[in-house]
């Protein structure tokens, strides 16, 4: 299978998909015709026309998921993570997706659809504004994925959860690798084998160990 999943399509001091540009081109190649996945977002025809107006930046023809057959990569743009998954579901659209990408189909995948190429979206950020019939997601990596990661502020007078709580409380009632990935980086998978890519180190969370700090370049073992 081969991956790209990008953590935030919005980076500080860039413009729309920006900051991942390279590493997307990089990860595309030759495949110009890119099946979008718009359902994260309340106004799909809006999302499609944001993308394709975008994506033709980079030469590329921006389908819609109907004709994934005719796709040579696929792209799941971020939003809110509950409205995605449902919505695939509710198209009987994820054993599809699922199917066609470990046969090869490039997968793209920015916020929302980072987190769905988990085994589960249990690690989102996001509210649970719908009800999906299940938290299982596409399962094209075997560990969870928290995009948007943040690191608590010394300053702030907040005292609610910090993010690393939430992720902990995850492993309370679950086992299994959960990567913090900071805005500005992404993960690259290519036969099995996942980087860290951007300029930003990533938290590693494992059940009882206390987390640590990669740099980019560093080969994610489960």
């Amino acid at each position: 299978m081969r991956l790209l999943l990008i953590s935030s399509s919005n980076v500080h001091g860039f413009g729309y998909l920006d900051h991942p540009e390279p590493a997307m081109r990089a990860f595309l190649g030759e495949a110009r015709r890119v099946a979008f996945v718009p359902f994260a977002a309340h106004d799909h025809d809006a999302y499609m026309t944001k993308i394709r107006e975008r994506l033709a930046r980079m030469s590329l023809d921006v389908i819609s998921i109907d004709d994934i057959d005719r796709a040579e990569a696929i792209f799941v743009g971020g939003g809110n993570t509950f409205r995605l998954l449902k919505t695939l579901y509710d198209r009987d659209l994820v054993g599809t997706i699922r199917d066609r990408v470990r046969a090869g189909l490039p997968y793209l995948g920015a916020s929302a659809g980072t987190v769905i190429a988990a085994r589960t979206m249990q690690t989102t950020n996001d509210m649970p504004i719908v009800e999906p019939p299940s938290f299982a997601a596409l399962g094209l990596v075997d560990f969870q994925i928290n995009p948007h990661y943040l690191d608590p502020d010394p300053q702030s007078t907040h005292r609610g959860e910090t993010r690393e709580e939430r992720i902990r409380e995850h492993l309370e009632e679950n086992a299994g690798l959960v990567v913090g990935l900071r805005e500005g980086s992404m993960l690259r998978v290519e036969d099995g084998v996942t980087t860290l890519l951007g300029e930003k180190t990533a938290r590693l969370f494992r059940r009882g160990e206390e987390p640590v700090e990669i740099e980019p370049g560093t080969f994610i073992r489960r």
